[in-house]
């Protein structure tokens, strides 16, 4: 009976719990370019490799990703523009 109460209680954790942080955040703009566009336009980069991590604060996209030579390297993006800021 105890494991069933367990297994329930982390299931409404886990269901819930991400819908409350989504309230408190602030959406994109309607206008907004895709994601998947900001993102290809970060492919098209010289020496780019690989995507490790997009963030959404302040208004804005703040894309962490790696270059063939090992560099860290981190962007803000427009949402409207698409453009770096």
């Amino acid at each position: 009976m105890s494991r069933f109460l367990v297994a329930t209680s982390v299931a409404v954790l886990l269901a819930t719990g991400p819908a409350f942080a989504a309230d408190d955040m602030p959406l994109p703009p309607p206008n907004a370019k895709k994601l998947s566009d900001i993102l290809a336009k970060v492919e098209q980069r010289d020496g780019f490799r690989y995507v490790k991590e997009v963030d959404w604060d302040d208004g804005a996209y703040t894309v962490t990703y790696y270059t063939a030579d090992k560099a860290k390297v981190e962007i803000t993006y427009d949402p409207v523009t698409a453009e770096p800021k």
